[in-house]
């Protein structure tokens, strides 16, 4: 399809690494969902963010998360105008179409919460009054592994929101020295030019809706699902949620593939990065434990039969 192969070039010629996760980012951008990029500083998170959001012709913040940012930093505050009399609603930085939190787990658990709401209902409530956002809308979240000093973890709610957590890895040692030639997070970046509206956006986004998930992989979504709650070594496993998001991220990416209706491995591709946040192992009470959950889940796609 022209307009997402537009977008891509165009995220490519300045995040120069893993090309899957760009295909990643794009499938969280049409199925309607927010992305958890987690990796060690300095292989390109926040240049990919930053690319998605100069790529498309749409509001943009950047949040950075501190220990001291307030939930009221990022929803916004309800003042009293004495010249007027009345209380104006001053809305905080999540009123735009894509939303940067960098270093999302840097900041504390009550302002963590605060982005619940609006990832979940495209709405925020202050004051007791509800307030829309705009639409499309998307969470692109960052953070450092939990080992890293100055973290908190992300609750399991929260962690829930998210269609994906990915990992990006280091480049290749082509893709860095083309990387330390071009410096393109210093140059490409600042010039990057949108390549697709938020009409186009939108349509894509319709496009996934009307794509058809035949029966046998409805049951197959099920059936990974019950494996992993029946599971010996997960406390948790995957929730309704979790099977739903599992079925958009297949929709998305069988119209990143130009296909009209999904296929076996439009699921089997988004397992992991679907499903591995929202399982909890026995043998460590986190989701934060992602080596372990991602080799429990990896073993249970590999034993549930997929549909020929």
């Amino acid at each position: 399809m022209q307009s997402i192969d537009r977008l891509r070039e165009n995220i490519t010629s300045v995040y120069m690494g893993n090309t899957a996760a760009v295909d990643r980012v794009i499938v969280c951008l049409l199925a309607r969902g927010h992305l958890l990029i987690e990796d060690v500083p300095g292989v390109g998170k926040t240049v990919l963010a930053n690319a998605l959001a100069k790529s498309i012709e749409c509001s943009f913040t950047r949040i950075q998360c501190t220990p001291d940012l307030l939930p009221s930093d990022i929803l916004g505050v309800t003042i009293y105008e004495q010249h007027t009399g009345n209380f104006q609603f001053k809305p905080g930085p999540i009123f735009h179409n894509i939303i940067l939190a960098d270093e999302v787990n840097r900041t504390t658990p009550r302002t963590q919460s605060a982005l619940l709401e609006a990832m979940s209902e495209t709405s925020v409530s202050i004051d007791g009054q509800s307030h829309d956002l705009p639409q499309p809308f998307m969470v692109v979240a960052t953070q450092n592994p939990y080992e890293f000093e100055g973290t908190y973890f992300l609750p399991e709610n929260q962690l829930d929101r998210f269609l994906m957590r990915i990992n990006l890895g280091y480049p290749s040692p082509d893709d860095e020295s083309r990387i330390i030639h071009k410096q393109p997070a210093r140059t490409t970046l600042r010039t990057l030019e949108p390549v697709m509206t938020l009409e186009e956006v939108s349509d894509l986004q319709k496009k996934v809706d009307d794509v058809r998930i035949d029966d046998a992989l409805v049951d197959y979504i099920i059936a990974l699902a019950a494996a992993t709650r029946e599971n010996d070594d997960l406390q948790v496993g995957i929730s309704t949620r979790g099977g739903l998001a599992l079925s958009e991220a297949a929709r998305a990416t069988a119209v990143l593939q130009d296909r009209d209706y999904c296929v076996p491995e439009d699921i089997v591709s988004n397992f992991l990065q679907v499903c591995s946040h929202r399982v909890i192992s026995k043998t460590y009470m986190h989701a934060g434990d992602t080596a372990t959950t991602r080799r429990i889940v990896q073993q249970v796609l590999e034993t549930v039969p997929s549909p020929a």
